[in-house]
């Protein structure tokens, strides 16, 4: 006679942010995730690690739905990211740098991001045109996160700014854009 099957509960997974993600150096307990990074530079700089990861994901894909996965999580971590940006981190850099100069670059710079981000979310992957936009896109993303690495976050640290409670409140709308993208 066999001993009787016990049911276990299979566990669901959720969403998560990319930069919530324990690394493969965690503990077992993978139900207890790192807490996102309290810093608002180093959670800038989480995100762009992570979206540069599926950037490398899709270069290294041929499969159509894999593309449009991946696209399709690029185009939510860039809008969010840009989001987040644009309502907390900017407005704060550049009222403490008196700038008239690196934030209203950025901003123009994401005004180019938010246009492909609106072309590829209604495109279908399905040729040249969509691959160069992608590649676009990401040559655009390398190009503003390097000049924040270089410039805007040097000198943002430089200031009086509290740049954990800024991560705070940037942590905080992440997940409400998240948990509602229409809000």
């Amino acid at each position: 006679m066999t001993a009787p099957k016990l049911a276990t509960k299979t566990p669901t997974k959720t969403a998560m942010h990319p930069a919530d993600k324990a690394s493969p150096r965690t503990s077992a307990k993978a139900s207890s995730p790192l807490p996102p990074p309290k810093d608002a530079i180093a959670l800038l700089k989480a995100d762009h690690e992570a979206v540069n990861q599926l950037f490398a994901e899709y270069e290294g894909t041929r499969s159509v739905a894999n593309k449009k996965a991946l696209v399709a999580k690029i185009c939510t971590a860039l809008s969010v990211h840009v989001q987040i940006e644009e309502e907390i981190f900017y407005p704060a850099v550049k009222a403490a740098l008196k700038d008239k100069l690196l934030v209203p670059e950025a901003m123009v710079e994401h005004a180019g991001v938010k246009n492909l981000i609106a072309q590829l979310e209604v495109a279908e992957p399905d040729g040249e045109v969509y691959d160069a936009k992608v590649k676009v896109l990401g040559e655009y993303v390398k190009h503003h996160v390097k000049e924040e690495h270089s410039d805007m976050f040097p000198q943002a640290k430089a200031t009086s700014l509290d740049m954990a409670e800024l991560g705070a409140r940037m942590v905080t709308r992440r997940d409400e854009l998240l948990a509602d993208p229409a809000n």
